[in-house]
């Protein structure tokens, strides 16, 4: 499954999804590249899943006309050291993920 770090989160993290194919989108050369536009370069790229912290992304764009997951981090900071704990979770739940849906980790 190929997985998109978005800016936000440090690259790193990508090597607790060994299974997956994970990407960051500054090291694609996509820093800056607002919401809407980044989801519809992420699909066109091939990728399932956007992990997130940026918990506005999905009051501004309306995920379910987007042919990709999102996944939105809840943590203290963005900071390796706090986003590092959720990404078993994550490993957990990327199998089930669906297109169009959000799923916030931790659950609230």
């Amino acid at each position: 499954m190929r997985v998109l770090l978005e800016e936000n989160l440090d690259w790193h993290l990508g090597r607790d999804l060994p299974e997956q194919q994970v990407e960051s989108v500054p090291l694609l050369g996509w820093a800056g590249i607002q919401n809407g536009e980044l989801l519809e370069k992420a699909i066109a790229a091939g990728f399932e899943v956007l992990v997130t912290m940026d918990g506005n992304m999905v009051h501004q764009q309306n995920i379910a006309r987007y042919a990709i997951a999102v996944i939105a981090l809840r943590a203290k900071s963005n900071r390796l050291d706090d986003t590092r704990p959720l990404m078993e979770s994550i490993r957990v739940l990327l199998p089930r993920v669906k297109a169009g849906t959000v799923t916030f980790i931790p659950k609230s």
